[in-house]
């Protein structure tokens, strides 16, 4: 008896001691800065990233973001922000691979930990900052190629709509979208070197100057959402929507409707909750002492009209639920 009531003491003194701890252990405050707040990406992105908050427990999460995505001064300012708060932790989407670099080392500097996601920073994961979570962008442009060919049987003209701004996970699409194509020696490029930026509306306006490459176009890819919206909305008013293979990036619901009515023929799809997830729940792993990866791959998938409905491939357009 005397045994027992020892042990049970014993639990009840670690059961104080542990809440004790929990009760005095300094809250976390993350900061997540994307590239901007407008796409469905990135608002999947923040629903997945407060869900990571929520399952670490004692993080004050924090979402500062750009108004556009090409404002590469303003993500400047909001790193250096978090900088003189003396924030816990950053997860940041560079929209340059250059530009931000400074800022990220000035934060690593006053020992604030950086994850990186979703594009390249210029240095080493793991040692310039903590992490890299990211698709690989390269293989997802492949894949858009390789599905663009397959629909095409192997020949025809095709267009290709590119990102003016410096962003390395853009960039590396494309790039990757490039190589399949060159495997198709009766594919031709008739337009790749079209640039466009910012919201959808000015996407639409440019890819409306190009009609008659568009008119003469078998195919067409687009390596993010706000172009691949621009696109589809000039298809429409060319009325060239459904009749030409079309392979867009991201999943906006008007994507996902065009993909049912055969206006968009394939759609490459990100994770962006599982990566918000992963980077809230990285970096405060990191800061409480945990080993994490320098690369994180979130992997990306074919969506066409045959999977659209797939539970695995709702998911990737869904809002996670949540606790508040």
């Amino acid at each position: 008896m005397k045994t027992t009531c020892i042990r049970f003491l014993f639990v009840i003194i670690m059961i104080v001691g542990l809440q004790s701890l929990v009760l005095t252990q300094e809250k976390l405050k993350i900061v997540v800065i994307p590239k901007s707040n407008t796409a469905l990406f990135w608002k999947l992105t923040h629903a997945g990233a407060k869900l990571g908050a929520v399952s670490s427990g004692g993080v004050d999460f924090v979402w500062r973001s750009p108004l556009t995505e090409n404002d590469v001064a303003k993500q400047i300012s909001l790193v250096d922000q978090c900088v003189a708060e003396g924030v816990s932790g950053i997860a940041l989407a560079p929209m340059d691979n250059k530009a931000l670099s400074e800022a990220v080392a000035k934060a690593t500097k006053n020992k604030i930990p950086v994850l990186i996601f979703d594009s390249a920073l210029k240095g080493t994961p793991g040692k310039d900052f903590i992490s890299f979570v990211s698709v690989d962008n390269k293989k997802a442009g492949y894949l858009a190629g390789e599905q663009l060919a397959r629909l095409l049987g192997g020949k025809g003209k095709i267009v290709m709509l590119r990102y003016m701004v410096s962003k390395s996970n853009i960039s590396d699409r494309e790039e990757g979208f490039l190589e399949a194509i060159a495997e198709h020696k009766d594919i031709k490029l008739i337009e790749k070197n079209r640039f466009v930026s910012g919201t959808v509306d000015e996407a639409t306006s440019e890819c409306m100057k190009m009609d008659d490459k568009l008119k003469e176009a078998d195919g067409v890819f687009c390596s993010y959402e706000q172009s691949t919206l621009g696109m589809l909305y000039a298809l429409r008013k060319l009325n060239l929507a459904g009749k030409v293979k079309f392979i867009g990036f991201d999943t906006p619901d008007a994507a996902i409707e065009a993909l049912k009515k055969n206006e968009i023929s394939a759609i490459i799809a990100q994770d962006p909750a599982r990566m918000g997830f992963l980077c809230v729940k990285t970096i405060v792993d990191y800061i409480r002492g945990k080993k994490v990866p320098s690369r994180i791959d979130t992997d990306v998938h074919l969506i066409t009209r045959e999977n659209l409905n797939d539970p695995d491939i709702k998911k990737l357009f869904a809002l996670p639920m949540m606790s508040e």
